[in-house]
């Protein structure tokens, strides 16, 4: 390990993100002492951009306020040496303050009035200007003749977002010679102009990139890379045109960025993004990611300490995924001592484990699909819920059955034969021809397939096909017709246009649907297994989006639309119209034994946003009975707040489990730690050895009972704090 570059062996990182008066106050030795407390290998230092923590040659380049002459960059740097720890200079550098726009009006982004943009008291610098093509190279040289770091980072790196246009000579002209056209005018999707204007800026973001590590390759020697810092949230990373996979592909190790909490998204959603970056750049990167030891709620409280609980929460979430741990402090001293104490145990924790947290491939027998095209082409200025809420649908419903899963990118489907029984593609509705046809061969080869919405009905840039692409796979047509909404929010009381329903039909062919009439007999036969759990209901709530479809005659139809009634006053609370013919629900089953489910219903997107219980339960309900008894990993216990994360490691299975009670309203939050369990845990075994295997667990360090039962292995967990590691042979 001693001869690899620097981004693969440093696993733990720390960083003290310094203020314009630390200078005046920063104490080293404290701080060397809280290096070697947390076990850490290398550090973040800040260096340069907004402001310059060392006595910098250029004019412009502004000094911290408590700088004078002394290079506090510099002593940090040195200490670090002599600890032996690499060392990262950290850069933010997307605006400048008035005496530098004074300097250079013309490398700030302008809007369409020829006004600049503005962020406080700063001025926002354009990326395609030679702030960044000539400016910040000269500082980064300085940087490294100065002191020679490892590499860089920039945690604002990407410039100006979408929802701004900008409008200076430079963006003129260089949209101009990349496309013939004129910056788009205003915010249009339909506008060929502006979708140009988007693609051409993702290419932007890739260009300066590779720019930047040219610069620091050069003048640092070739480990000497500039990493930027990536955010863990896909739909940041659309709005500041960062195209993951060509980033990814382009950084030996990624600097995750992805601190915030939203009231969305928990600490599940670490996990997930740890998986989803991996898979796109590779499972031998490291991710280290910055966490916070403040509070990050709404508002933000940069100087208080984070409850430790939420710290463990959201690290041990972290290593679920493959991501390993940076420490991350606003500031060199606090009256909130409380922060500095968090950190040390879990990075303990993870230096005596790490026989275990690296070198290992995952396994999932489910990959659920995404794309940023998608997001971006289809979702457009509604992503959050026309297609970030069907993917957090369709990982929730998993999560809370104990269905292991991974992320899969659109591009890589044809790779996924081999390592998953079945996709899942949540309003996967912008693809292209070529990720229509990788569907297809995974399909052909005997995987099986989950659909929703609208998927496949447009190409990759948002364009309506006259028909779904995967129509032929399942067996169902679109009609060009819709009900309901998608951008629906909760509907007012008095406001019945998500009042709708699903019938739950017998196992019947299209075209034959029951009874018309509600005062028909109702129709008798036996549900298909997807329906399994609800023989006690003929109707369940729905209040989403149904896209009108025809089904082949050798495709069932599980479930059909209610359209809406009033709610109230509750007198007038009953169906107009029980029985309709219009598919919600259909199955088709191959002659290779794959099946398709294709939920026209939008119960992924209305699992995410309504939390109705139904919903995420017929989307487990569809995995299971896919997978039926041969599924590699199963929960038992936990009612749904234990989710599983697995790998191999040559002959060794590992998997972590994860606590998810939550008892904050804010997703992320949480002050206390609530044990849960027992939970059992049955692995399929790939052995014909009938003999228990050694069983460790990594966290407790208690002995579990272990049994096998079958091809089974049954491992039984009294309790999961946090989190459990479970090492198996």
């Amino acid at each position: 390990m001693g001869s690899e570059p620097w981004y693969r062996t440093a696993r733990r990182w720390g960083q003290t993100n310094l203020v314009e008066i630390d200078p005046a106050r920063y104490d080293g030795d404290w701080w060397r002492e809280h290096w070697r407390r947390t076990r850490i290998n290398g550090v973040i230092v800040n260096a340069g951009g907004i402001v310059s923590y060392y006595p910098t040659k250029f004019p412009l380049h502004h000094r911290a306020e408590a700088l004078g002459e002394r290079d506090l960059y510099g002593e940090i740097v040195a200490a670090a040496r002599e600890e032996g720890l690499n060392v990262i200079a950290r850069m933010d550098s997307n605006r400048v303050a008035e005496d530098f726009y004074r300097a250079h009006p013309d490398w700030i982004c302008l809007d369409i009035e020829g006004k600049p943009y503005r962020q406080a008291d700063k001025y926002v610098t354009c990326i395609n200007s030679p702030y960044y093509s000539e400016y910040l190279p000269l500082i980064m040289e300085e940087i490294i003749e100065r002191s020679r770091p490892d590499g860089f980072a920039d945690n604002s790196w990407a410039g100006i977002p979408r929802k701004n246009i900008c409008y200076c000579r430079y963006c003129e002209e260089k949209f101009f010679t990349s496309s013939g056209v004129d910056l788009p005018r205003r915010h249009d999707w339909v506008d060929e102009n502006y979708r140009l204007w988007i693609r051409w800026n993702f290419q932007r973001r890739t260009d300066l990139w590779e720019l930047n590590n040219r610069v620091t390759t050069k003048a640092g020697g070739r480990d000497c890379h500039w990493m930027g810092m990536i955010s863990g949230d896909v739909l940041n990373n659309c709005n500041r045109f960062i195209d993951l996979p060509a980033i990814l592909s382009r950084s030996p190790i990624v600097m995750l960025d992805h601190q915030r909490r939203n009231g969305v998204d928990g600490f599940e959603g670490n996990t997930e993004a740890g998986k989803r970056l991996h898979e796109v750049g590779g499972w031998d990167k490291l991710i280290p990611e910055s966490t916070p030891q403040y509070q990050l709620g709404s508002p933000a409280f940069r100087l208080a300490s984070m409850p430790v609980a939420e710290v463990r929460l959201w690290s041990s979430a972290a290593f679920a995924g493959g991501i390993q741990p940076w420490w991350h402090h606003i500031g060199s001293s606090h009256e909130d001592r409380r922060q500095y104490t968090t950190a040390e145990p879990i990075f303990t924790w993870h230096e005596a484990n790490e026989d275990v947290l690296f070198n290992r491939r995952p396994e999932a027998d489910v990959g659920v699909v995404w794309s940023q095209t998608n997001h971006d082409f289809h979702g457009r200025d509604h992503a959050n819920d026309r297609t970030m809420n069907p993917y957090r649908g369709a990982l929730r419903a998993l999560d809370r059955a104990g269905i292991p899963h991974l992320p899969v990118h659109a591009d890589d489907i044809a790779k996924a034969a081999s390592r998953f029984r079945v996709l899942i593609l949540p309003n996967l509705a912008a693809i292209s021809d070529e990720q229509a046809d990788a569907i297809r061969a995974f399909a052909a080869q005997g995987g099986s397939v989950i659909a929703s919405s609208e998927t496949s009905l447009y190409n990759q840039y948002g364009d309506k096909r006259p028909d779904f692409a995967l129509g032929d796979l399942f067996g169902l047509h679109s009609k060009g017709a819709s009900l309901g909404g998608q951008e629906l929010a909760n509907a007012d009381i008095e406001t019945s246009a998500r009042h709708t329903y699903l019938r739950l039909s017998p196992e019947l062919r299209a075209g034959v649907h029951g009874p018309k009439d509600e005062t028909a007999p109702k129709a008798s036969g036996e549900r298909h297994p997807v329906l399994a759990g609800f023989e006690e209901t003929d109707t369940l709530p729905f209040g989403g989006f149904l896209p009108v479809v025809a089904a082949e005659s050798d495709v069932t139809v599980l479930a059909t639309f209610i359209p809406d009634f009033p709610i109230y006053p509750p007198e007038t609370s009953w169906m107009r119209k029980p029985h309709t013919d219009l598919p919600a629900i259909t199955v088709r089953e191959g002659a290779n034994g794959s099946s398709f489910v294709w939920f026209v219903a939008d119960l992924d997107r209305c699992f995410a946003r309504d939390e109705q219980f139904e919903h995420g339960r017929l989307i487990a309900t569809a995995v299971k009975w896919i997978l039926a008894d041969r599924a590699f990993l199963a929960l038992e216990g936990g009612h749904g707040f234990i989710t599983a994360a697995a790998y191999r490691q040559g002959e060794r299975q590992i998997v972590h489990l994860n606590n998810r009670i939550l008892t904050s309203r804010i997703p992320g939050r949480q002050a206390e730690l609530l044990p849960i369990g027992p939970v059992t845990l049955r692995l399929r075994r790939k052995t014909a050895s009938r003999a228990a295997p050694e069983v460790a667990l990594r966290v407790s360090g208690l002995q579990p009972k272990v049994k096998v039962e079958g091809e089974e292995l049954v491992i039984e967990i009294s309790q999961v704090l946090d989190h459990e590691v479970i090492v198996v042979g």
